[in-house]
């Protein structure tokens, strides 16, 4: 699995993903279930949907993107309606949207709904990363443990550990975030992840 520095560049890459495969990832399911009566209208309506939520989430994440507060309201509803990986990755959108202009308790709720939207596994890795990042910032150290504790796969192990330091600090436990670094820092992460980590535990000995 490819190791990413860090949950930006995660999402970035799950985007171009659905951007680029999800009309075949459509096509796919579609093979799986051929023997079904009736899987040709299943095919045709399916397709259509999800090429009809592919386009309305750009439209909704462009216009969110261009700073136009009027558009939230549309953009909210499209992310709350659709139940799929579509809303959800505009549910990451409207978070860092609210987290941008410090509205936390905003962002943290996009997050929750954009979990509620998908089952797939690394892309709700990727919003539990972000929304640990976000209770941090809130102070709710003991919240953010528990997010991080439900993040599983390899390509997760070093983003976690320096998440986990960071929750670990906020709450005094500076030995906690020495351990969560130092494993942080023996992964395969990229060395500019490994070296903020150790820059990080250097701090701590300051």
């Amino acid at each position: 699995m490819e190791i990413y520095e860090n949950d930006n560049e995660q999402v970035d890459a799950v985007k171009r993903f659905f951007a680029e495969n999800g009309k075949a990832l459509v096509v796919g399911v579609v093979l799986g279930i051929g023997a079904l009566v009736g899987w040709r209208y299943w095919n045709g309506h399916q397709v259509e949907s999800s090429m009809a939520s592919s386009l309305e989430y750009q439209t909704v994440t462009d216009a969110v993107r261009a700073d136009q507060p009027a558009t939230l309201s549309a953009a909210e509803k499209f992310a709350a309606g659709t139940k799929n990986t579509y809303g959800a990755l505009a549910s990451l959108e409207l978070a860092q949207k609210y987290a941008d202009n410090n509205d936390l308790a905003k962002a943290a709720a996009q997050l929750q709904q954009g979990l509620s939207s998908t089952s797939d596994a690394n892309l709700q890795a990727l919003i539990n990363a972000r929304l640990a990042r976000i209770q941090i910032q809130q102070k709710q150290s003991d919240a953010a443990l528990k997010t991080l504790d439900s993040i599983k796969g390899e390509g997760w192990v070093a983003i976690v550990a320096d998440l986990r330091g960071e929750a670990l600090l906020s709450k005094g436990d500076k030995q906690g975030a020495r351990d969560a670094w130092s494993k942080g820092s023996q992964t395969d992460a990229s060395p500019a992840l490994r070296e903020m980590m150790q820059m990080k535990i250097n701090n701590l000995s300051s």
